[in-house]
């Protein structure tokens, strides 16, 4: 399978590493921007440092994507908030074959095609695509799932330092138990490897979304809320007794819709707190005054616990809490 012609819509922390690494991979690599990333990116290129290694690497940044045409691959690298400008604008980047890859956080619009319990399958999450209209300028097959593994941060528009992980989870949104990689699920691995990147196959993607949110649900919100660090959070007894509680309530909803986590809350909290004094991408969001994700990663836990007939009132005292705070600073819709 060819898969040469690559755009990153989104091109911040997340999709400058994932570009640079298919410009690495010998991608003619392209970028949907704005504003100062449009511009540094058309007159510097696009910088990836790790460490004392830093690589630049030549990009065709357009703020229309009409101006790029048809791609073979396109990376999807935005927060949640984003999605709807994306769904509205992304048409002249797809053809038949193009490949949409997601790396976002939370619970994406395409969660329920598969590799969820059958009650559930084919459900519209209204959360994250209240009206279905990512879903329609987005056709689910032609998606492909990931799971990012790399903490990465902007030094400046255009210039991507990565801090730790360098690895990718990827997996295809309607596969069902027993089924095989596909072919072009194999094939865009092994574009990411020949890039550098560390890729898993998943057989159940959504599992895979599901165990990493599990820890970002709470953590993100707490910090929006209280403006603390992971270590602050986790370090305050009652605080921490009442992220263990929504935990609970989004573990149990996991075993109801088929992806049971073994873990207890504890055992994360130690995983986190390993990870030292940490401001939450949220957090990050709030004190730059953008939008927050809340709705992919607590009012879609929340809608699935509703259609599974759950009560969920740690998570319902979380989402609100969390919508409230951003409401008051502008960041969330009334």
């Amino acid at each position: 399978m060819r898969l040469k012609r690559v755009c990153i819509y989104g091109a911040g922390a997340i999709g400058g590493w994932l570009g640079v690494a298919l410009a690495r991979a010998g991608c003619e690599l392209s970028a949907v921007a704005r504003g100062q990333t449009l511009a540094a990116l058309q007159h510097n290129g696009l910088t990836l440092v790790h460490g004392q290694e830093c690589e630049t690497v030549a990009v065709n940044a357009q703020q229309d994507p009409a101006a790029l045409g048809v791609q073979d691959v396109v990376v999807i690298a935005v927060k949640a908030p984003s999605m709807p400008d994306v769904a509205r604008a992304v048409a002249p980047l797809l053809g038949p074959q193009t490949l949409v890859l997601t790396a976002m956080n939370g619970v994406p619009w395409w969660f329920l095609a598969g590799g969820v319990d059958a009650g559930l399958r084919g459900l519209q999450l209204r959360a994250v695509d209240p009206q279905g209209e990512i879903a329609r300028a987005i056709p689910t097959g032609q998606v492909l799932g990931s799971v990012v593994h790399a903490s990465c941060s902007l030094d400046a528009p255009g210039v991507v330092r990565r801090h730790f992980g360098n690895s990718l989870i990827v997996g295809e949104p309607t596969a069902l138990p027993g089924d095989a990689p596909t072919p072009r699920l194999l094939a865009l691995a092994e574009l990411l490897r020949a890039g550098g990147i560390e890729v898993r196959l998943s057989d159940n993607i959504q599992r895979d979304a599901w165990y990493k949110l599990w820890g970002n649900m709470t953590m993100n919100p707490v910090s929006a809320i209280t403006g603390a660090t992971t270590d602050r959070i986790l370090g305050d007894e009652l605080v921490r007794n009442f992220i263990t509680a929504v935990m609970l309530e989004a573990r149990e909803i996991g075993a109801r819709i088929g992806l049971p986590i073994a873990d207890s809350p504890q055992d994360r909290h130690q995983v986190t707190l390993k990870l030292g004094s940490f401001k939450t991408s949220m957090l990050q969001d709030v004190e730059a005054g953008k939008p927050v994700e809340l709705d992919a990663l607590v009012g879609a836990v929340r809608e699935m616990g509703a259609m599974c007939g759950m009560s969920t009132p740690f998570t319902d005292a979380l989402l609100g809490l969390t919508r409230l705070r951003a409401q008051q600073l502008g960041l969330y819709p009334l």
